[in-house]
């Protein structure tokens, strides 16, 4: 599982024409899932996503957390983040879960966020075209893989 975590002071996302998620202060998060993540991928990047101190405090410096901030989550599924460019121009995506199982682990994503979080999140739709708009704020984007746990 890997997810690329933007902090923003907006970010949105439509599909067809029509605004499906939107926050605030807070981070968007693209994830990718491949065939072998499981739960427990899942339970550790939620940890590390809303624990990761990538907020100023009051001097300035990064160190305070996504929930002591209080800020939201915007989360987009996308199956590129395990996009390979060792042979040609034309990205392979093998690596990739297939789109039931992406599914499956994108839904429990949510359910795991929203419980760590204490509150609901938004999200993109699922395997859709989407528009996502942001104002990355540092510019700070933070790279998480949970079998490269750095």
């Amino acid at each position: 599982m890997r997810v690329i975590a933007q902090r923003v002071s907006n970010a949105s996302v439509i599909v067809k024409g029509d605004l499906v998620g939107k926050i605030g202060y807070g981070l968007l998060l693209l994830v990718g899932f491949t065939n072998d993540d499981t739960v427990e991928d899942i339970v550790w990047i939620t940890k590390k996503v809303v624990n990761l101190r990538i907020f100023d405090d009051d001097f300035q410096k990064m160190n305070l957390s996504l929930k002591e901030v209080a800020g939201d989550i915007l989360l987009i599924s996308q199956f590129t983040l395990f996009a390979s460019t060792k042979k040609g121009n034309r990205p392979s995506f093998i690596a990739s879960a297939k789109s039931d199982k992406a599914k499956d682990l994108y839904l429990k994503t949510i359910i795991e966020i929203e419980k760590v979080l204490e509150k609901p999140i938004q999200t993109g739709v699922f395997g859709a075209r989407m528009q996502v708009s942001l104002t990355n704020t540092g510019p700070t984007t933070i790279i998480i893989d949970s079998k490269n746990k750095e």
